[in-house]
């Protein structure tokens, strides 16, 4: 049993809340995110469906946002807009800098973004980046070019095929444009310091102020710039039309030194939060292997000094907390009406960006070297302290020391794109409508990784002795194995060169690309028009079915820096892979209105959605849904469906060359003088009776695991059940409430290394997959891994409860009032990583296991006055719920010690404020400042795992203060 909340009571207090709320402010907010009645036209397309039929209205949720909301958002970046919804969990985006792809996902019901499913007009966007996720990129999508966003949650393989998994975001795109529209946004962050832990930091700077500084008072930074025009023109007297999209967009770093909460790594005890670091440090520590005493640092003079707790890194201040970026996007559609039954249409989008993301500087990560009496860079101090007193005498050395000469590691990530789209749709045969179409999509990748230093290097770089004129000369210059080597003299202040960062600093570089191709082609009828239909129905079968073929193909190649695990900071290899598989997919749909226009049987209909999916690994997979429909009045609507969707394994997870990575972890528990655990615990894992007691922690708390694909995987299935009441009780006013209830079997991952490490140390299993080295770390050498590649061994099940009120009043002569609510509760996100393991709740938790936060309630409202006087001003109320941290949890897979201040993420209320005036019918401005009250964000020292980043989680919580934003737009 968890100790977590009790989450009904929860829900049951926070419904009433909401409810008094709305209740009181009898305002409205326009119809930004809802489950609308579907507008009345001949035939609408709606997500989630390929059935085109009058008066439809989806069986699954849907939320939508507007391209109105998207302004008065005032966001410019997509993942960030989608973020604020209930149901959309953090994941890539641009506050991400340690571990960033460059990319920008979307993150349905925290289930994973390569399992929800991204559609522009539809149709696939192909996979972002070759390193992965291997998900679309959202940077792809210019904000200002969206006429609308709908968002399905829930499973929709049978209709889309693989990855909706968790759900569908439709991108629908504004490719019907008359006129000339011009557009400006601009944005920055406006913070005021104050957080109580700068006080922690400025105790610090009195005695260390190099490496630590609090930030001025105020803060303005992080400006956003960003510039369009679209174009648009019928001809062929209005058969046809052609539009084209131009912008421009770039935003500005902002650093953690620049936030007071941020300006130093966390860490914390019984009493409180503390400035932490790491040991990698400048000038540095170096510690005898053989001589256990010896753990000190460069003092003044050269000579040595005791290495002590103020010695150790601040490496947060170099980090980015937003990371800068510039980007072009381009698009181009048109359609043409050949006759009354056919067109022809086409699509084409680019993009191209490039971001940098900024951690910490490399250095000497634990570099295990022999130090010798002949080195002419050591002074008698160093000497004397590592017993080299006469010609031969030799000391190994352990070394961690911090390239603070060279600057901070920097990854220049760039993604240019395109994606093109050519089909033909119409009707014939009276009654029948057709698609066919074809589309390639590319997204070309390149990474620069910068200022990290080689491995090997490091090594001949602090072997050094003289040559015969006595001069400090690296050994491999003499003996001829590397000439160009450059001694490294870290034994004295000031003693490191330009010309030895030149030889130490190793760029690595990857390029390669994603590509997609589909073709696809799909039919369907109205089958009412042949006399098909229910007798007591008034609407006939509609049927819908057709075939595709897709080809996902991915190239990553690999310099040999990355290739062979040199670079310092990089934690192991990173290899080249390639590989592409086909799926060729046939489907079918079919709508049944079974009872229309009776009493208490407004309407009964059936929905039914299979597909069949052949791979070309070998795998074939079924996906099927089905949905009741059931309106016993006009006012009252019942909704509810059962989705098997699939994911299969992608290019990454099936080809992906194994190697080490970095893991999170709070310490190593057989680690330090006192170890956590005994010596029988720790033997299991590896430990031998010599190292018990001796084995160097970790401060950073980054340890190795073995990561890759696996080509045997076999799909994922996911299972998803909805049960929904839509209320119109007036013309106005529309409420929804809908159950859902998700499970993933099969998922592709890796067991967790936090897991396999604990599992070993508490029950013996898994053990064979932990190997410690030479040292007995797991964290030192390549050799020290936990073996975490890809299998087919998770489930995953997610519950709760989705909510949406829309509500619309005039005010005689005052315009109107529009209100808007969208909530979700979590009732549960149970994880069993493998089969026999058990399982945990996250629901409402955080943490090392758990990940990101799963507040069990997320809430928006926003109210918006429509004036009379061409202006409309909104005001938005966003919540999330507080969190607990993974280990207060009794469940004995979370369970751990907790202090104090990392128990809980306290909840966050956002008040937003927006307007904007149309000051003539061609120019409109608007402004606004989210987060008014400047909050800032709740802080822990156990955000490493997820997309934790400056003591917190930027893609959750309003990381970076108060932004004012600003727009004009000029149509003609």
């Amino acid at each position: 049993m968890s100790n977590k909340k009790q989450p009904a009571k929860s829900f049951r207090r926070k419904s009433c809340v909401v409810a008094t709320e709305i209740a009181i402010s009898l305002m409205a907010a326009p119809l930004a995110i809802a489950q609308a009645p579907a507008e009345k036209v001949e035939k609408l397309e709606i997500t989630g469906t390929r059935v085109p039929s009058p008066n439809v209205e989806s069986v699954s949720p849907i939320s939508v946002i507007s391209a109105e909301d998207i302004k008065l958002e005032g966001v410019r970046n997509v993942e960030n807009l989608l973020n604020n919804l209930p149901q959309v969990f953090a994941d890539q985006g641009g506050n991400v800098s340690n571990g960033a792809s460059g990319t920008a996902t979307v993150n349905l019901r925290n289930l994973g973004a390569d399992r929800t499913l991204v559609l522009v007009n539809g149709r696939r966007l192909p996979a972002g980046s070759p390193r992965g996720p291997a998900a679309a990129d959202l940077n792809s999508i210019p904000a200002s070019l969206i006429r609308r966003v709908e968002v399905l949650t829930g499973g929709a393989s049978a209709v889309y095929g693989s990855d909706a998994v968790a759900g569908v975001v439709n991108f629908i795109m504004n490719d019907k444009f008359q006129g000339v529209q011009g557009e400006i946004n601009y944005g920055f962050y406006n913070h005021e310091q104050g957080n109580s832990v700068s006080s922690i930091v400025a105790s610090r700077a009195v005695g260390n102020p190099a490496q630590f500084r609090v930030p001025g008072d105020i803060s303005r930074d992080g400006e956003e710039s960003d510039y369009n025009i679209t174009v648009g023109s019928n001809f062929a007297d209005g058969r046809g039309n052609a539009t084209v999209f131009l912008g421009y967009k770039k935003t500005r770093a902002v650093l953690q030194s620049e936030r007071d909460y941020s300006a130093c790594a966390l860490g914390s005890n019984a009493n409180g939060f503390v400035c932490a670091g790491s040991s990698t440090s400048f000038p540095g520590r170096f510690i005898g292997l053989t001589d256990g005493s010896i753990d000190h640092t460069v003092g003044a003079g050269g000579n040595p000094r005791p290495f002590t707790a103020n010695d150790i890194y601040n490496y947060g201040p170099l980090n980015y907390y937003q990371r800068p970026s510039e980007r072009y996007t381009g698009a181009a559609f048109a359609h043409y009406d050949v006759n009354a039954s056919t067109r022809v249409y086409t699509e084409l989008s680019m993009h191209d960006d490039q971001t940098v993301a900024q951690i910490a500087p490399s250095g000497l990560f634990g570099l295990i070297t022999t130090v010798g009496f002949d080195n002419p860079l050591l002074s008698q101090g160093w000497r004397t302290l590592m017993g080299l007193n006469a010609p031969g005498d030799t000391a190994d050395m352990f070394i961690l020391r911090r390239n603070l000469e060279g600057g901070g590691r920097q990854d220049t990530i760039g993604h240019s794109s395109y994606r093109g789209v050519v089909g033909v749709k119409g009707d014939f045969a009276k009654h029948w409508n057709y698609d066919v179409f074809v589309q390639q999509g590319r997204v070309n990748y390149s990474e620069a990784y910068l200022n990290d230093f080689s491995i090997t290097r490091s090594q001949r770089a602090m072997d050094v002795t003289t040559d015969a004129n006595g001069n400090a000369v690296c050994r491999s210059v003499l003996d001829g194995s590397d000439p160009n080597c450059v001694p490294y003299n870290i034994w004295a202040p000031g003693g490191v060169t330009p010309a030895a960062l030149a030889y130490l600093q190793t760029p690595g570089v990857q390029k390669g690309f994603t590509e997609q191709k589909v073709q696809g082609a799909s039919l369907s009828a109205d089958l009412g028009n042949y006399g098909i239909q229910m007798p007591a129905a008034k609407n006939g079968v509609a049927v819908a079915f057709g075939a595709e073929r897709r080809v996902e193909k991915l190239e990553l190649l690999t310099d040999s820096a990355f290739t062979t695990g040199d670079l310092a900071g990089q934690g192991g290899p990173t290899i080249s892979l390639g590989g592409q598989y086909t799926v060729k997919d046939l489907f079918a749909e079919a709508r049944v209105p079974l009872v229309e226009g009776k009493e208490f049987m407004d309407l009964l209909a059936i929905n039914g959605s299979y597909r069949y999916s052949d791979y070309s690994t070998g795998q074939s997979a079924d996906s099927y849904g089905i949905g009741i429909d059931w309106a016993p009045v006009k006012q009252a609507r019942v909704r509810a469906s059962y989705q098997q969707a699939v994911r299969a394994a992608n290019v990454i997870e099936l080809f992906q060359a194994q190697g080490v990575g970095l893991y999170d972890n709070d310490s190593d528990p057989c680690a330090g003088p006192t170890p956590a655990r005994s010596f029988a615990d720790c033997a299991r894992t590896g430990v031998t009776s010599a190292q018990y007691g001796t084995i160097i922690d970790n401060p950073a708390g980054q340890y190795n695991a073995l990561f890759g694909g696996n080509p045997n995987l076999k799909p994922e299935t996911g299972k998803t059940s909805t049960l929904g009441l839509v209320l119109t009780p007036m013309k106005d006013m529309s409420v929804t409430v809908d159950y859902f209830n998700m499970k993933v079997e099969d998922v592709i991952g890796n067991l967790s290394p936090v897991t396999v490490l604990q599992q070993c140390l508490d029950t013996g299993a898994f053990c064979n997959l932990i190997t410690r080295d030479q040292l007995g770390t797991l964290w030192a050498t390549p050799q020290a891994q936990i073996v975490a590649t890809n299998q087919n061994l998770s489930k995953y099940k997610t519950s709760g409860i989705d909510l949406t009120l829309d509500y619309n009043r005039k005010l005689p002569g005052y315009g109107g009032i529009n209100l808007n609510f969208v909530a979700t509760y979590l009732k549960e996100f149970k994880i069993e990583e493998f089969a026999g393991l058990g399982e945990y709740d996250c629901a409402g938790l955080y943490g090392p296991v758990c990940g990101t936060p799963l507040p069990e309630w997320r809430h928006k409202l926003r109210a918006t006055w429509e004036t009379p006087w061409n202006v409309d001003v909104s005001l938005t109320w966003r919540h999330i719920d507080s969190v607990l941290l993974d280990r207060t949890s009794s469940n004995p897979l979370l369970t751990g010690n907790v202090n104090p201040v990392d128990r809980e993420l306290a909840a966050q209320n956002y008040i937003d404020l927006a307007a904007s005036w149309a000051v003539t019918k061609n120019f409109t401005l608007r402004g606004g400042i989210n987060n008014l009250t400047d909050r800032d964000p709740p802080l822990s020292a156990q955000v490493g795992a997820g997309f934790g980043n400056g003591n917190t989680y930027p893609q959750v919580y309003d990381a970076l203060g108060r932004r004012v934003f600003m727009s004009v737009t000029a149509k003609f």
